[in-house]
């Protein structure tokens, strides 16, 4: 029996497959980035901007338990089975968008699509980091999020060219179909199961200095309690309250200032594209300057990116914000991530991944809901502004309440003969 080892490159063909089955999860979300805001108002006909952001509710908070339930399911059933459930429940997704008759189809499709990301995003984040082991948990996390990230703004940008040529229904949804199958195809047939590479891990660090605790303990732990674990939380439900808002507002934001659908799915994807390949540098960078301030800088400067957007007026001024918001967000997004990987121990680290990205993803919906309101309110600019400074606040909390994980908790690699 081949001994199990760990490190990205000791399970490089594994980890690589799993960077190709997340670029499929990202482009199922960026099929959505460019085009359901304007179907909500050119096809559907809904004018408030909350009715128009509502799909982003239902994708947020669907992802957002299905994220919290990932971690334990993965742990109780194990990893791989979990993804292909995931893929199987996204399957109805693209064919549900192309012909829905009505909006409520539309938030049907997105129900879907929520559970689905929370099963197979969560789950790739997690086999690699089973894989990686501690030392590379930065740039397994940053390889894994540029997959994810660099396939949404491919996916927007494609589907933004095959709106302004053929409509906005069907054939952009075509895509989809396409994802479906080659996510699908690959988890079923080639990904293998990584609990031994937990196992593994775990006789590293030998048994935790405290038993065990309790899913409602790990809850508490992460959401509130432990400084570290709850200010890596709740930047992460900023950071996708800002996302959530760029997701549904940004395309409308564009259009009132006279972008066209070309125009617009080029900015939809250069935030997320920024984002995807910023991360390859940003996940490895934490693992040699630390976490914290790599965090902090970043909600610091996707607060600089929104108000970019917000006082620009056309394609050069929104593309810089975008760029801005994007560098930001890849500073943040691998490091939380590893971050997490550094406090918590192998015995309950899935379970803490799950209540982090559960806080993480219900930042979705609240960005909906709070921009819809603020929008509804007092216009679009308004509700840009109030986002970047509750993003620029978070990187405060980061600065004052967080101290450096790197090295530093029970995930972290233990000096020899200290296990």
């Amino acid at each position: 029996m081949t001994p199990v080892r760990l490190g990205i490159r000791e399970n490089l063909a594994q980890f690589s497959l799993l960077v190709v089955v997340n670029a499929f999860v990202g482009a199922m979300v960026g099929m959505e980035r460019t085009l359901l805001a304007p179907i909500a108002e050119q096809v559907f006909h809904l004018a408030a901007k909350s009715a128009v952001l509502s799909f982003i509710v239902v994708f947020g908070v669907t992802k957002a338990i299905t994220n919290y339930l990932a971690g334990r399911l993965s742990d109780r059933f194990g990893r791989k089975h979990v993804l292909v459930a995931g893929w199987l429940v996204a399957a109805p997704v693209p064919f549900l968008l192309m012909a829905a008759p009505t909006w409520n189809w539309v938030l049907f499709a997105n129900a879907l699509l929520g559970i689905s990301q929370g099963l197979t995003w969560s789950t790739t984040v997690i086999m690699k980091i089973d894989l990686a082991g501690p030392s590379k948990r930065g740039l397994a996390m940053g390889l894994n999020e540029f997959a994810g990230y660099f396939a949404v703004a491919g996916s927007a940008l494609a589907t933004g060219f095959l709106a302004a040529s053929y409509g906005l229904r069907p054939q952009p949804f075509y895509l989809g179909v396409v994802f479906v199958a080659g996510g699908l195809a690959l988890s079923a047939l080639a990904v293998r199961e990584t609990a031994q590479h937990v196992a593994a891990e775990s006789n590293l660090h030998g048994a935790p200095r405290e038993p065990i605790p309790t899913q409602r303990a790990v809850f508490w732990r992460t959401t509130l309690t432990d400084a570290n674990l709850s200010s890596v939380t709740q930047a992460g439900f900023i950071n996708n309250l800002n996302d959530g808002m760029a997701w549904g507002l940004f395309p409308l934001f564009f259009a009132a200032a006279s972008m066209n659908l070309r125009q617009i799915g080029i900015l939809a994807a250069i935030y997320p594209a920024t984002w995807g390949v910023t991360q390859l540098f940003t996940g490895a960078w934490s693992d040699r300057i630390g976490r914290k301030w790599l965090i902090a800088a970043g909600m610091w400067v996707q607060a600089v990116g929104i108000v970019g957007v917000a006082r620009a007026s056309g394609f050069a001024g929104f593309a810089t914000g975008a760029v801005l918001l994007g560098v930001g967000t890849a500073m943040v997004y691998p490091t939380l991530l590893a971050a997490i990987g550094d406090v918590a121990h192998p015995a309950w680290r899935a379970s803490s991944v799950g209540v982090y990205r559960l806080w993480r993803d219900l930042g979705y919906a609240a960005g909906a809901v709070l921009a819809g309101i603020v929008a509804d309110a007092f216009g679009l600019p308004a509700a840009l502004w109030a986002v970047a400074g509750l993003t620029f606040a978070s990187g405060l909390v980061v600065a004052f309440r967080m101290k450096e994980t790197l090295a530093a908790g029970p995930g972290a690699v233990p000096p020899a003969g200290k296990v």
